[in-house]
C-alpha cells in the first residue's frame, strides 16, 4: 500500500480509536485489511471488530467522521460506514463477544485470522500482531488454510472465496482445505444468488481464471454452482474441433484472455496477437463497467464459458455421421438467463451474456467464402449487437482458436483477425462520419408525407438509417424518393389486398 495512503488511514483509524474509547468501547482492527496491510497490497476496505452493537457504534462513527452509515446485515450486528475522500474507504463494522481470540477462531481462513488493536497500528511502529492461528506464517509460506474443519459448514460461500483468494494472492489451498472444499462442495447451492455472484466475478476480473475455472471443476464446485455444464463433458464435436464441448468452453475462457492481453495462452504466440483488434478504444471499451463489480472483460469471459452450453442438448448425428448443433445459439442464450437470474446477475449483465451467446456464430456468417461483410450487414451485425459488439467479435476470434487448439493455421488465423478489423473499421466509418449526418427527420417525413406519429414513422426512418450507412442514400432529397418509394409499395400491396 502507497505511503500516502498508510498515512491517511492510520489518521483515519487513530480518529475511530478516540472515538470508540470515548464511548467506552475498544475494537480491533481483522481480517483482509491485515492481510493486504502486511502484503503491500492496495484496499480501501477495513473490517473493525468491536465489543458492543456494531450497529449503534457504526452510527456514532458516521456522525464523528462525517462518513455514510450503511446497515449491511441487521442479524448479525454488520453495518459500514463510507467516507467520502479520494480513496473511498469503507469502514465494516462487526460485534464480537468475549475476547479477540475467541473471534478470530471463528473466522475462515489463517490469513484473516490477525488483528491488531486499535490505536496500535501506525506507519513507523511495529504491529503488536495477535495471531493465535499463525496466519503471518501462512502468508509467509503462501498458503489458504482453514482455520478448523468447520468452516464451510458455517458459511458455504468460503468454499468459493477459498480459490478466489488464492487466485488474487496466488496462493495455494492447502491439501487438507481442499479436501474439506470436495467434501462440502454441494452445500454451495444454499447460498444466496447475490453472494455467488459477487465471487464469481471476482474471480472472473483476475488474470488466470480460466485456470482458476478448471480448478473449480476439480473441487467439484464449477458443476455444482452451474449444474448445466455437466451434460458438455465427454460430448465429441466434428474433426475440425481439437475438444469436446466442455474443454473447449474452458480452453475459450483461456483464448479470451489471451486475445484481451491478460494472460498467455498455452498454444499462442506474438503472431497470433500482432493481427488482432486492438486500439484505446477496444481497451476502454472491455474495462467499461456494466453493473457494481462487473465490466465487459469479466462477462465476455462468462460469454465465453457459456456459449456452447446447448450443444448437448441440440446434437443430432447426419447419415454421413457428422455432428450438428443446429439452434444452439438460440436455446443457448435461454440456458444462460436461466443460470444468470438464479445467480441474481443484474438485467444489464443478464441481456449482455444472452447476446454474446445468441450471436457468437453471427460475426462468421456475415462473410461469404473470401466475400468480404457488406456495409448494410456490418450495421445491422451492431443494431442487434448494441454494447456487446465488439464483445461478440472477440469471442468469435477466441472460438476459433478453442476449436482449433494446438492445430492453428497461421494463414486461416489472419483472415479470420481481418473480417473482424474489417467490420470494426466499417463500423467506426459509419458512426463517425456517416450517420451524424441526419438526412431527415420525423418532423421531416410528417410534414412532407402527412404521417403521423406512430411505428410507420419510425420503421420509415430506420429504413432511412439503414439504407445511408449501407452507402444508398447521402443527402435529404434521394432519402426523400427513398420514403416516398417504400410509401408507394405500401399503399400498392394494401390496395391489392396483399
Amino acid at each position: 500500500m502507497p505511503l500516502s495512503e498508510q498515512t491517511d488511514i492510520t489518521a483515519i483509524l487513530d480518529r475511530v480509536s478516540c472515538l470508540l474509547a470515548e464511548q467506552g468501547h475498544q475494537g480491533y482492527i481483522v481480517g483482509g485489511f491485515i492481510r493486504d496491510w502486511l502484503l503491500g497490497r492496495r484496499t480501501n476496505d477495513v473490517d473493525i471488530a468491536v465489543d458492543g452493537n456494531a450497529l449503534d457504534i457504526g452510527r456514532e462513527i458516521a456522525n464523528g467522521l462525517g462518513g455514510k452509515f450503511v446497515l449491511l446485515d441487521e442479524a448479525n450486528e454488520i453495518s459500514r460506514v463510507v467516507l467520502v475522500d479520494e480513496v473511498g474507504w469503507h469502514l465494516d463494522f462487526s460485534s464480537f463477544s468475549g475476547d479477540i481470540e475467541s473471534d478470530l477462531v471463528r473466522r475462515d481462513f489463517t490469513i484473516d485470522a490477525m488483528a491488531v488493536k486499535l490505536g496500535q497500528m501506525g506507519v513507523d511502529i511495529p504491529l503488536e500482531l495477535i495471531d493465535p492461528l499463525l496466519g503471518k506464517d501462512d502468508l509467509e509460506n503462501r498458503m489458504v488454510r482453514a482455520v478448523n474443519g468447520r468452516v464451510f459448514e458455517a458459511d458455504a460461500v468460503r468454499l468459493l472465496r477459498a480459490v478466489r483468494l488464492a487466485a488474487e494472492l496466488d496462493f495455494t489451498i492447502e491439501r487438507e482445505t481442499e479436501s474439506l472444499i470436495r467434501r462440502y462442495c454441494q452445500s454451495i447451492v444454499r447460498i444466496p444468488g447475490e453472494r455467488i455472484r459477487e465471487e464469481l466475478l471476482r474471480l472472473l476480473s483476475l488474470p488466470g481464471a480460466a485456470h482458476y475455472l478448471r480448478y473449480l471443476d476439480d473441487l467439484g464446485l464449477l458443476l455444482a454452482l452451474i449444474p448445466e455444464l455437466a451434460e458438455a463433458k465427454g460430448v465429441d464435436q466434428p474433426t475440425t474441433h481439437f475438444w469436446d464441448v466442455f474443454d473447449h468452453s474452458l480452453q475459450t475462457v483461456a483464448a479470451i484472455e489471451f486475445l484481451v492481453r491478460e494472460n498467455d495462452w498455452e498454444y499462442g504466440s506474438e503472431d497470433m496477437l500482432l493481427a488482432v483488434p486492438w486500439a484505446d478504444a477496444i481497451i476502454q471499451h472491455l474495462s467499461a463497467e456494466v453493473s457494481k463489480g462487473s465490466d465487459h472483460r469479466a462477462l465476455l469471459k462468462l460469454g465465453g464459458l457459456f456459449h456452447d452450453i446447448a450443444k448437448p442438448m441440440t446434437k443430432f448425428v447426419d447419415d454421413a455421421g457428422r455432428a450438428h448443433f443446429l439452434g444452439h445459439p438460440k436455446d443457448g442464450a435461454a440456458i444462460a438467463v436461466d443460470i444468470l437470474g438464479r445467480l441474481r446477475f443484474s438485467n444489464k449483465e443478464t441481456n449482455l451474456v444472452e447476446k454474446l451467446v445468441y450471436y457468437h456464430l453471427r460475426p462468421v456468417q456475415m462473410s461469404s467464402g473470401k466475400e468480404l461483410p457488406t456495409q448494410r450487414a456490418i450495421y445491422r451485425y451492431f443494431r442487434d449487437t448494441g454494447e456487446s459488439g465488439i464483445d461478440i467479435l472477440f469471442l468469435a476470434l477466441a472460438d476459433y482458436l478453442a476449436t482449433c487448439g494446438p492445430l492453428v493455421k497461421m494463414e486461416e488465423w489472419e483472415e479470420y483477425c481481418q473480417l473482424m478489423n474489417y467490420i470494426l473499421a466499417g463500423n467506426e466509418r459509419q458512426q463517425t462520419d456517416i450517420l451524424p449526418v441526419k438526412l431527415v427527420d420525423g418532423r421531416d417525413l410528417m410534414n412532407i408525407f402527412g404521417l403521423a406519429p406512430g411505428p410507420l414513422l419510425g420503421e420509415l426512418l430506420a429504413l432511412v438509417l439503414e439504407a445511408q450507412a449501407s452507402g444508398e442514400l447521402s443527402d435529404k432529397e434521394g432519402a426523400l424518393a427513398f420514403v416516398e418509394k417504400k410509401l408507394s409499395k405500401q399503399r400498392c400491396c394494401a390496395g391489392s389486398g396483399n
